[in-house]
């Protein structure tokens, strides 16, 4: 696996090619990333796993594939290639997906309409830390309690003490009250990137995985009070 101070290398797996050359020229965008190569389909994809010489640290990955899907594709890695993370970028945006996803052995789960800053932070979270859901799906998945079922783990420690800007409270209150990054960003004045930026700031603070662990988060140590 790559260490932080390497590059992550990628393959890209979706049927649509414009969607991989999005997806790759955003990515080359960063030092951080190797994108190494790509495949419409999951078999194209092990098929580079099993001979490409440089290792595999990630695979992005759609759900919807002919021949094998993106959660079929996961399964495989899982058993066959454990130190490849996959994380799933669909357009797939019910929370039985997630489920899936997670059971088949990926890593985490983003909606294809996730921005650019969350993607890159979202490759870097499943690299490092583990699990991660897109912003968008995580209030779906505190309803259900889907999250809880599969180990999100937030500290015992009472007396946690996190340093959050008035304006991150701001924005974490309305994030706990269900609203979108923009519905925020309209009533703060502000932009919705500003408010994507000050969101995955708190995630980096706490130390959690996602947004839905965030709110969990701070309302177990006192930081949000809910009934």
């Amino acid at each position: 696996m790559a260490q932080n101070n390497q590059k992550i290398n990628i393959l890209l797996a979706d049927d649509h090619h414009l969607v991989r050359d999005g997806i790759k020229s955003l990515l080359l965008k960063y030092n951080e990333f190797n994108v190494l190569g790509e495949g419409a389909d999951g078999d194209e994809i092990l098929k580079i796993l099993e001979t490409n010489e440089e290792p595999i640290d990630l695979v992005l990955a759609d759900i919807n594939m002919p021949n094998m899907t993106g959660l079929q594709l996961s399964q495989h890695i899982a058993d066959r290639f454990p130190s490849v993370r996959v994380l799933i970028l669909s357009m797939l945006d019910h929370e039985k997906y997630v489920s899936q996803a997670i059971q088949a052995g990926a890593k985490g789960y983003l909606l294809k309409s996730v921005s650019e800053d969350e993607l890159v932070f979202a490759i870097k979270q499943v690299m490092y830390n583990s699990f991660y859901v897109c912003a968008e799906l995580t209030h779906q998945l505190l309803n259900k309690s889907l999250l809880g079922n599969y180990g999100i783990k937030i500290s015992n420690n009472k007396t946690v003490k996190i340093d959050f800007s008035t304006r991150e409270i701001e924005i974490l209150e309305l994030i706990a009250e269900g609203y979108t990054n923009m519905e925020i960003a309209d009533k703060l004045f502000t932009s919705k990137r500003t408010v994507e930026g000050h969101r995955l700031q708190m995630i980096a603070k706490t130390g959690v995985r996602n947004t839905a662990a965030l709110v969990k988060f701070c309302i177990t140590n006192g930081i949000l009070n809910y009934a």
